[in-house]
């Protein structure tokens, strides 16, 4: 297993940082637990945000896990250069979660670009 494969686990569960984040600041019991989704909409301020943090992560891991197998077999850079590209991608990912609690909204803006850019040179291939 390489690092970037051991990556892809990372952001598969890192989704579910935000979710702890939402749900057990936010008052989560066994009474919730029957509805969490519903639970999950009546958040507000810095556990709502966690929870769309969440939902974005979702949303961004299946492409960051094509990108680590595409780069994989198409062998588009050096395996240190993949491994590389996608600690920095796992590492955008927990300060995209930061700024978007925190609600920096501008620097979320700019870690999320980073992570799609690391996305795109896992794709495109980059050193050599």
């Amino acid at each position: 297993m390489t690092i970037a494969y051991w990556c892809v686990l990372a952001a598969i569960f890192l989704p579910y940082l935000s979710t702890g984040i939402a749900k057990f600041q936010g008052g989560f019991g066994p009474k919730q637990n029957h509805n969490p989704r519903e639970f999950l909409e009546t958040l507000e301020g810095s556990r709502k945000r966690a929870h769309w943090a969440q939902q974005n992560g979702f949303e961004v891991t299946p492409a960051f896990a094509a990108a680590v197998i595409i780069a994989h077999l198409a062998a588009t850079s050096p395996q240190g250069t993949i491994d590389g590209i996608a600690l920095a991608f796992v590492l955008s990912r927990v300060m995209f979660t930061i700024c978007y609690v925190a609600d920096w909204a501008s620097a979320r803006t700019l870690v999320w670009a980073f992570g799609m850019g690391c996305i795109v040179a896992l794709f495109v291939g980059v050193g050599g």
